[in-house]
């Protein structure tokens, strides 16, 4: 497989085998080819050059249809899926709707079977009838990898491969637990397995093989047993990292930039923490207890009900506009629908909350994303370049470069690494690193355990949106932080 954009080499000559019944992974650094090969096995793409084969008979990928009707079935990692319209509706896009006479839409039919694909997933709990934009983010991914399943008794044939794109980054330890026991189950069908992922751990206990690029080349594959972690982030990197998570520059400094005290907001209630200047507070619990409503009370979003909250001694913003103009600079869960214009230019996405500050220059412009695209060690062909045509890794640069503009006093995280590979995330861990040895505070919600040990000073434990614990990192494992996940607080 090769594919060129102009004089950037996506891949170059790279061979791909997959055997049925195996799970194979295939891992790389963000932009380093991962999503066009997907993308020429999908179809949607056209190659400079592919040869493609099943069992020895030549399969023309030349488009959507070509590849469905081969077989392959695609879990991509970004949550496109239609709001307005139910989960049945969203599950069946681009398949057949069964009919009355072959003219009324037969909706028990489609309803049903979505069903029986949310069945096969372990997903039974989502109403197939609710819109699915009122679905929270982990359903929203278990919906999209049911549809894989959808049964099309007039167009499908068996399915011989199944690509599964960091399935899991949206899902909490319990879901992905359900995903390996389908996969398991998939694998048995016969059917090969192609696993996107950036969890190195996980990709060691669920593929029999792994494949990883660099830059668009073929740099190692064989089987999971053969290699390790080490190995594996070596060949994804070119370089060894001795540690995971960058060491403390500087300690906090007592001047407090956030009090927080019997705070009720939104969905939250009884919240009391002090966060002083310097500091990395991690924000955790189970899924949906309430770690984004923290952040997002900060933006003005969620107003504050009960208690006082202060922001360096004044009230907290009332809305977005105010918030970034006081200092204060937020990365949001999901990137492409909360965080991104797509279709504008890498410059516009960084400055767009400081246009004011900056007085609408062009110049100007250019010359604060390029100094925060070099701090970021972003990689673009330029700063026009629309921010769609970029890897995940590279849009959450741009967000962090957005967010680093003018060192803000309080950073809110939510989920600042999740579809990140290893290089990537540790350039942020370091970004963070030097931000907060400068004074900045930081909030970080993450479901990441190992991320919220490695990165923060104190850990604040939410259960149903009330704050349940707050933790001293030092000493602190990952078995301590999940039980006071569970844990009622003493009273």
């Amino acid at each position: 497989m090769s594919k060129a954009y102009g004089a950037a080499k996506a891949l170059d000559g790279v061979d791909l085998s997959l055997v049925g019944g195996q799970v194979h992974a295939l891992m790389g650094e963000n932009g380093a080819g991962k999503s066009t090969l997907i993308k020429l096995l999908a179809g949607v793409v056209p190659a400079d050059a592919i040869t493609a084969k099943i069992d020895d008979t030549d399969v023309a990928l030349t488009s959507a249809q070509n590849a469905q009707r081969a077989g392959f079935r695609f879990i991509h990692q970004e949550l496109n899926i239609v709001p307005q319209v139910t989960v049945a509706e969203n599950m069946l896009l681009g398949r057949t709707f069964p009919c009355h006479f072959g003219l009324a839409v037969d909706w028990r039919k489609v309803q049903a079977r979505a069903r029986e694909a949310l069945a096969f997933l372990g997903a039974d709990h989502i109403d197939v009838r609710a819109l699915a934009g009122d679905l929270n983010t982990g359903d929203r991914m278990l919906m999209k990898i049911a549809a894989a399943f959808v049964s099309d008794p007039v167009t499908d044939k068996r399915a011989v491969l199944y690509v599964l794109d960091e399935p899991t980054a949206a899902l909490t330890n319990a879901e992905s637990e359900m995903l390996f026991d389908v996969i398991a189950r998939l694998a048995a069908t016969g059917a090969a397995v192609l696993y996107v992922s950036h969890r190195i751990d996980e990709v060691l206990r669920i593929c029999d093989a792994v494949t990883v690029l660099r830059d668009g080349r073929l740099v190692s594959s064989g089987p999971t047993t053969e290699t390790d972690k080490v190995q594996i982030i070596h060949d994804m990197t070119g370089r060894d990292m001795v540690d995971a998570f960058p060491e403390v520059l500087v300690k906090p400094r007592p001047d407090i930039i956030v009090d927080m005290d019997g705070v009720s907001a939104g969905p939250l209630s009884g919240i009391n923490f002090k966060l002083r200047a310097g500091e990395v507070i991690g924000i955790a619990g189970l899924a949906n207890a309430g770690q984004g409503a923290v952040l997002k009370t900060f933006m003005g979003l969620h107003s504050v009900k009960r208690g006082v909250a202060r922001l360096q001694g004044n009230p907290l913003p009332r809305s977005p506009e105010q918030a970034w103009q006081r200092g204060v600079a937020y990365l949001p869960k999901e990137r492409r629908s909360e965080g991104l214009m797509l279709n504008m230019s890498i410059r516009a996405n960084i400055v767009l909350p400081h246009l004011t500050g900056i007085q609408a220059s062009a110049s100007r412009e250019r010359q604060v994303a390029e100094t925060l695209r070099s701090q970021m060690r972003l990689k673009c062909e330029h700063l026009d370049q629309p921010v769609t045509q970029l890897s995940g890794g590279n849009q959450q640069k741009v967000l962090f470069a957005r967010a680093l503009h003018g060192l803000p006093d309080l950073l809110l995280l939510d989920e600042p690494t999740r579809g990140v590979d290893v290089g990537a995330k540790y350039d942020i861990y370091c970004t963070v690193r030097e931000v907060s040895a400068k004074g900045c505070a930081v909030l970080l919600a993450s479901s990441d355990l190992l991320e919220l040990l490695g990165m923060c000073d104190r850990i604040l434990v939410l259960q149903n949106g009330r704050q349940a614990h707050m933790l001293d990192c030092d000493g602190l494992t990952s078995s301590d932080l999940l039980s006071h996940f569970y844990e009622v607080k003493a009273a």
